[in-house]
């Protein structure tokens, strides 16, 4: 018996021998694993010859490859993933991939294509991925996909295309990803996406659409994810977005929006992430967001806007960050805009162009935890305008117009941990004592301490506010008569019995 399991040990190593000798050869030029994935760079023209057999991944990244011709990827049986990459790759011949129809990726990221033989990956019907980003393509042929029906990520992003004919998508159900970003895109076919029903992001940013046509996403119902920004889109349809009920991501900053239609962004109830930031908006119509249960994050800044409408968040119950900051037009904010946002956490208000909050604007933000108000010109604050604030720990107020402030400002908030105040033209006589106090209380929470200086009056110009000692502030209420003034004044007399005497007098001319 055991030699009979000698023989057959021996059998059998002769027969899987030449196997793993196959797989153990790698051309001196690359780099292969066990598993079968090769990795070759240098100065190499061509797909190195003597690949392991059992190769499924082939890598060429940085070499000096200019052709892949029609037997450069012959003999790969079993090759799966090919990508060429970093190198100065500018031609593919038209029968390139008749050898290898079994290719499931494809990438020819970063080379120097300019053009692509119109039916080049035809042959390739189990293709599921396929990136030709960071090229030169100024066109695609209108066929250049047909009969790609697997395929679900394409990339042409970064190139020169400036025209898309209507049916390049054509045939491409299965495709869930598509990045078109970084060309010269100005116009859309209408029709462009609508055999695209399963997909789920499109990337269309940093091109130069100027508008986008009534019903281009009308298909999309599975979309997630749809990024515009960084384009020159300065109108938009009125029910451009309704369908896209699934959408989670919204991107519309850096365009030429100066205004958006009624109720542009209803039937979203899934969007977490809008941004319309960078757009020189002029107004915003009262009926804009419809419900958004689901929104994290909101940006609004760097606008032409004076005032926002008071229910502009009022369907964004779920909202935790809010970002309504470098507007500096911005002025008035209305008493109710914050009303309905009992989860906010992070809300900056700073660089606006604000003068005056009401007292109850921040009442319902029982857990905003940050708050920036800096750069704007608050010349004052309600004592009781944190009140509503239990978990507010940080704020920002420096770089405003206040001169004082009410002394109990800071504590009705709760656990505040960091304040600024530095920048603002503090008015160092008897009306600042209090908040002076409680600086000086609070020196490890005033961050910029030492820079929280008086600005009047002239003996006390660029004092610390947290240095002034209370025989420095002066208080003394008595005002001399004036031949043509009545006034009262109340003259209050501190003396050592720790009582006080109070003199009213009455001065009438």
């Amino acid at each position: 018996l055991r030699q009979n399991g000698t023989m057959w040990s021996v059998l059998l190593f002769l027969l899987v021998q030449p196997l793993l000798t196959d797989s153990m050869v790698c051309p001196s030029s690359c780099m292969c694993n066990l598993e079968g994935a090769v990795k070759c760079v240098g100065n190499i023209r061509d797909v190195p010859k003597g690949m392991p057999a059992n190769m499924y991944l082939l890598q060429l990244n940085g070499t000096n490859m200019k052709v892949l011709n029609e037997q450069s990827l012959a003999m790969l049986p079993l090759m799966l993933r090919l990508s060429i990459s970093h190198s100065p790759l500018d031609t593919i011949h038209p029968e390139a991939f008749h050898v290898a129809p079994q290719l499931l990726s494809i990438k020819l990221s970063s080379n120097a294509l300019s053009s692509l033989p119109s039916r080049v990956f035809s042959p390739l019907v189990s293709l599921e991925q396929l990136h030709l980003d960071d090229n030169h393509l100024e066109s695609i042929a209108p066929v250049l996909f047909e009969g790609l029906a697997n395929l679900n990520e394409l990339d042409v992003s970064n190139n020169a295309i400036a025209h898309l004919a209507p049916n390049v998508f054509h045939g491409l159900s299965s495709l869930r990803y598509l990045n078109l970003g970084r060309n010269s895109l100005q116009q859309l076919p209408p029709t462009l996406f609508h055999s695209l029903t399963r997909l789920q992001f499109l990337m269309l940013y940093n091109n130069k659409l100027e508008q986008l046509e009534v019903g281009a996403f009308d298909e999309l119902a599975n979309l997630l994810e749809l990024k515009l920004h960084s384009n020159q889109i300065a109108h938009i349809p009125p029910e451009v977005f309704w369908a896209l009920g699934n959408l989670m991501t919204l991107t519309m900053s850096s365009n030429q929006l100066q205004g958006v239609p009624n109720e542009s962004f209803y039937h979203l109830p899934k969007l977490t992430k809008l941004t319309i930031y960078k757009n020189p908006l002029l107004s915003l119509p009262d009926k804009l967001m419809g419900h958004m249960p689901r929104m994290k994050e909101f940006y609004l800044y760097a606008t032409n806007l004076n005032t926002v409408p008071w229910s502009l968040f009022a369907n964004m119950s779920g909202m935790e960050r809010l970002f309504l900051h470098l507007n500096n037009k911005l002025r008035e904010l209305p008493p109710d805009l914050f009303c309905c946002l009992p989860n906010l956490q992070s809300l900056s208000l700073k660089s606006n162009d604000i003068q005056d909050l009401h007292p109850d604007i921040f009442s319902k933000l029982a857990n905003m935890n940050t708050l920036l108000l800096k750069d704007n010109k608050l010349r004052s604050l309600s004592e009781d305008i944190f009140k509503g604030n239990p978990s507010l720990a940080s704020i920002e107020l420096k770089n405003n117009q206040l001169r004082t402030l009410p002394g109990e400002v800071f504590s009705t908030a709760g656990g505040v941990r960091v304040v600024t105040l530095s920048g603002n033209p503090w008015d160092c006589r008897c009306g600042i004592r209090d908040i002076a106090s409680w600086i000086k209380l609070n020196e490890g929470v005033v961050s910029d301490w030492t820079d929280v200086i008086c600005r009047n009056p002239h003996p006390l110009l660029l004092r610390p506010l947290g240095s002034l000692l209370d025989e420095e502030f002066t208080c003394d209420f008595t005002t001399p008569s004036s031949s043509r003034t009545t006034h009262t004044s109340i003259e209050l007399i501190h003396v050592v019995s720790n009582t006080w005497k109070i003199t009213l007098s009455w001065l009438i001319s």
